[in-house]
Formats: structure tokens, C-alpha cells, sequence
């Protein structure tokens, strides 16, 4: 399978990245600048600069592709919703539709009708992308001409083993048996190839924890 994907520098990018080519998908990987130079593993791999806010620009890298993965990086939080339309207006250009987004978790509930980001406890300096997550989810909850499916991370996501394992989850948090909620990137990565490779989430959200 070709696999455009947006974000391919960073970390959870290249975790992606990884694990699809693992699997013997092309894929394509997209930054908003030029890499000083290549990853050491990526001589298999291709790279664009481009930008996910712009419809064009997405229609023209994800033309002749299968499927595109974003992880555009949140250091915008405006930027996110407008990365949501570029994507689907772009795919729509391209007459690509598998889209999966990685997403966040503040926008996930921690009780019914109750999200993250609204808590009392939820840290302040990250409620600006918790909430511009929750508009660019907003904007793919009206799309129903693309299979896109939306992957938030546990509440915390680090560097780690790939274990080879995890649980999915719809819009709550999820937690393990000592309160946890936690995923390494190299298993949220694992989670997200499988979801492309053997789809159960169309036109969903769905969350990734131990």
C-alpha cells in the first residue's frame, strides 16, 4: 500500500513511519521543511516538504497514494483544525479516501459527557491544544465521503518499548487496573498500522492504552 503521511519528523511520525515500512507499505513522508539529511534507516523511503493546511499541496502529494496518516505536529494548536480541512478538502481533490489522524487526549472523557481538557485538574498550558484537537475532531465529525478514522493516545504517550500489545478504546479515557493510562509511541504506532491494514473504526474516534 502507498501511504502519504504528514508529520513523518516527528516523533510519533517516524515511530509510523517505521512500522509501515516494516510491513512492506511505500511509504511517503511529509514535513513542513527539508531534512538537513535523511534518516539512517529511510533509504527505502521517500520525503516532500508540504503543508497539510493546504488543500493543493494535499491533493497534489496524495495523489496515487492508497491511504494518508497526519501527524502534524500541535506546536500551532490554531493550525489543527485548519490541517483537518486541508486534509479532507485535499483527499477529496485526490479521490483518496482512508485518512487516519493522530489526535490528543485531552479531548477524550473522563466521565460520560465529561472531557479531559474541562477537568479541574487538566494543566492549563495544554488546554489550547486540547482544545483546537477538539475542533479539528469537530471538523471530521461532518465528513462522511472519506473513511477517516481518529486515534487518540492514552493520556500519556513516551518513548518506549514495542511491547506488542494494547487495548482500544471509543471516547473515554482508559485505564489500567492501577489508574493508569499510558502507551509507549512504538505501540500507539502499531495500533495505527493495524487499523489501516485491517480497518474497524471508519468514520470514528478511538483511543490506544495498556
Amino acid at each position: 500500500m502507498k501511504v502519504l503521511l504528514f508529520g513523518a519528523t516527528g516523533a510519533i511520525g517516524s515511530a509510523i513511519s517505521e512500522e509501515l515500512a516494516a510491513r512492506g507499505h511505500e511509504v511517503t513522508g511529509v514535513s513542513r521543511t527539508t531534512l538537513s539529511q535523511p534518516a539512517p534507516d529511510a533509504s527505502h523511503r521517500t520525503h516532500h516538504v508540504g503543508d497539510a493546511s493546504n488543500p493543493d499541496s494535499v491533493a497534489a502529494l496524495a495523489a496515487h497514494h492508497d491511504a494518508v496518516v497526519s501527524a502534524v505536529s500541535s506546536g500551532h494548536p490554531a493550525s489543527l483544525a485548519e490541517a483537518a480541512s486541508g486534509l479532507v478538502r485535499g483527499l477529496r481533490k485526490a479521490g483518496v479516501r482512508r485518512l487516519l489522524v493522530v489526535g490528543g487526549a485531552g479531548t477524550l472523557e473522563a466521565v460520560p459527557g465529561l472531557r479531559l481538557v474541562d477537568t479541574p485538574e487538566f494543566p492549563e498550558p495544554y488546554k489550547p491544544t486540547a482544545y483546537a484537537q477538539a475542533a479539528a475532531l469537530a471538523v471530521f465529525h461532518t465528513v462522511e465521503d472519506i473513511d477517516w478514522t481518529y486515534l487518540s493516545p492514552a493520556v500519556v504517550i513516551k518513548p518506549g518499548a514495542r511491547i506488542g500489545r494494547y487495548r482500544l478504546g471509543a471516547d473515554q479515557v482508559l485505564t489500567d487496573n492501577d489508574g493508569n493510562s499510558i502507551i509507549s509511541i512504538p505501540d500507539f504506532a502499531l495500533a495505527l498500522a493495524d487499523e489501516l491494514d485491517r480497518p474497524t473504526a471508519l468514520q470514528q474516534r478511538i483511543t490506544v492504552a495498556y
